[in-house]
């Protein structure tokens, strides 16, 4: 064999595994399911911590449980809670409180403990300040 077609052979061979170890390390619904298998939502526990919303940068987009989001809805992206658990959110700024679904994975930023839709964040109160104190208790 030449060398010419050996080496854009080997090319292309480390080209199709490379592009498949990318595609399978990127996946947010893999990675997902991994997290949720592992996490387990005890009915009644309780986290305390800084919550943030997102909005029409994500909308239509497709959320780690598969389905599109709808900054309308009353969802939230956490890290490890099982995707499909409702959790009661208060703001401890103000007292409102709020039930969502957990539908998606973050928030991204390391001192955030939840995500909510914008929906979420307007009925608690919290779209002006973008981020504030909450409280999470799991409800199921």
């Amino acid at each position: 064999m030449e060398p010419f077609p050996r080496l854009a052979a080997t090319v292309m061979a480390v080209a199709v595994v490379a592009a498949a170890c990318a595609s399978a390390r990127r996946d947010p619904t893999a990675m997902a399911l991994r997290a949720s298998a592992a996490a387990v939502a005890v009915p009644g526990s309780v986290e305390r911590g800084t919550a943030s919303w997102y909005g029409r940068a994500h909308q239509g987009k497709e959320t780690a449980s598969g389905e599109r989001f709808d900054m309308h809805a009353l969802t939230a992206a956490h890290r490890t809670l099982p995707l499909g658990t409702r959790v009661l959110v208060t703001n401890l700024a103000n007292g409102r409180a709020v039930q969502v679904r957990i539908n998606d994975r973050g928030p991204v930023l390391p001192d955030r403990i939840i995500d909510l839709s914008y929906a979420a964040a307007r009925a608690l109160g919290g779209v002006g300040a973008g981020v504030f104190p909450v409280q999470i208790a799991v409800i199921e």
